[in-house]
């Protein structure tokens, strides 16, 4: 009966040191970050005059890239989603928000409908299809897209527009790959403001 006990205690003794061995090693890596995209034309950035009303009614992210974890483009077409990296909300409302918010730096206020907000019935609508947005593997993000400006008149056809986008990072600091991904949306406003304050043929 003694034996019995002592291997109890052994098998006991043992297990214990393993639980403490893989609490040791969930200690020591790394926590999971979250980010989130920023704004990024200056605040004092000059206005352009318009008295276009507009709205960001839509940003398409593809499905490859609608995910918590940040994806980073590989080689031969693959992609990677990173352990520790993840978005703090979802990627399509991110850049909707953040995108609205850098035009209403770039065109008057009283010009640039949020999200949320009841639009009045002449607004038009931007739409935002992404086909590319993501850190390839030195860091530079690279960013295709589609974008529309679609008039409230009845049988008004949609202004498409096509723009890519690069912008350099480090490849090992995600949070830098995170800036340059919002200056990337600060540059898409910039070209959506240009649009909506040329005159219309």
């Amino acid at each position: 009966m003694k034996h019995s006990r002592h291997g109890v205690r052994r098998v006991a003794a043992a297990q214990l040191a393993a639980a403490c061995v893989i609490l040791a090693a969930c200690g020591s890596s790394p926590p999971v970050q979250f980010f989130a995209l920023e704004p990024a034309v200056r605040a004092d950035a000059p206005r352009r005059q318009s008295s276009t009303v507009v709205q960001v009614a839509r940003v398409h992210v593809p499905p490859a890239l609608d995910r918590q974890q940040i994806v980073h483009q590989g080689g031969s077409g693959t992609l990677t989603l990173s352990d520790r990296s993840r978005w703090g909300a979802p990627l399509d409302e991110m850049a909707r928000r953040v995108l609205s918010q850098d035009l209403l730096r770039l065109l008057p206020q009283d010009c640039v409908i949020l999200p949320e907000e009841p639009a009045p019935a002449a607004t038009e609508k931007i739409v935002v299809d992404i086909v590319q947005f993501a850190a390839d593997a030195t860091g530079t993000v690279q960013f295709a897209a589609s974008w529309s400006l679609v008039s409230a008149a009845p049988g008004a056809r949609p202004h498409n527009h096509y723009v890519e986008l690069s912008e350099s990072a480090d490849a090992q600091d995600q949070a830098a790959q995170v800036r340059a991904m919002s200056d990337i949306l600060g540059k898409l406003a910039e070209q959506i403001a240009a649009a909506v304050a040329a005159p219309q043929s």
